[in-house]
C-alpha cells in the first residue's frame, strides 16, 4: 500500500491551505470572520489609571495596590487576578462593616459595572500585594499584570509613592 501526503490522518500541505484561503476570503469579503470594526475600540473601553502602592523599606510584608477604573464598555467586567513582580501573591478584598469593626475579606472577583469609574482603596473594594520580595522606593514605578474577566490583560504602571 503507498502512502501519500496526507496518510495517518494528517491532511497534505496542499489541501491545508483551503480552510485558510476560505477564511482570508471571507474576512477580505466582510463575511463576519474576521476582526470586527469595534474589536479594537472595546480593548480601549475600559481603562486602569492612577495604580499606586506605598513605598517601604520591609521585606516580605502586604501592602495595598490602589488604582481608579474607568469601563466605558458596553458591559460589566471584573479583575480575576493581579500578578505584580516584587509581590508572590495577591488576594483582592473588600471591606466589611458589619457589627463591630470593618473587616477585610477576601472576593473571587471584582466588579468593574458598565459605564463607571471605580476607585480600588483601602477601605473598600482593592488589592492585597503578599510577601513583598523587596524594598520599594518612592519615585520608582514597575508593571504589573491585571487580568479582567472580559477585557483580558491589561498591562499597567504601577507607581511607588509617600503615601497610599
Amino acid at each position: 500500500m503507498s502512502r501519500t501526503a496526507g496518510s495517518f490522518g494528517h491532511p497534505s500541505p496542499a489541501s491545508s491551505r483551503w480552510p485558510l484561503l476560505a477564511l482570508g476570503l471571507a474576512a477580505g469579503l466582510g463575511l463576519g470572520c474576521g476582526l470586527t470594526p469595534g474589536f479594537a475600540a472595546a480593548d480601549d473601553a475600559l481603562q486602569v489609571t492612577n495604580a499606586r502602592v506605598p513605598a517601604s523599606d520591609e521585606i516580605g510584608i502586604n501592602l495595598p495596590l490602589l488604582m481608579t477604573i474607568r469601563n466605558d464598555a458596553t458591559e460589566a467586567d471584573a479583575i480575576l487576578r493581579v500578578r505584580c513582580p516584587f509581590a508572590n501573591f495577591s488576594e483582592k478584598h473588600t471591606v466589611d462593616r458589619g457589627e463591630g469593626a470593618p473587616a477585610k475579606r477576601e472576593v473571587k472577583s471584582i466588579p468593574v459595572p458598565q459605564g463607571k469609574t471605580i476607585e480600588l482603596k483601602p477601605d473598600g473594594y482593592h488589592v492585597m500585594l503578599l510577601q513583598t520580595r523587596q524594598k520599594l522606593v518612592a519615585g520608582e514605578a514597575f508593571t504589573c499584570t491585571v487580568v479582567f474577566q472580559k477585557a483580558g490583560t491589561k498591562e499597567t504602571e504601577v507607581q511607588i509613592s509617600r503615601t497610599p
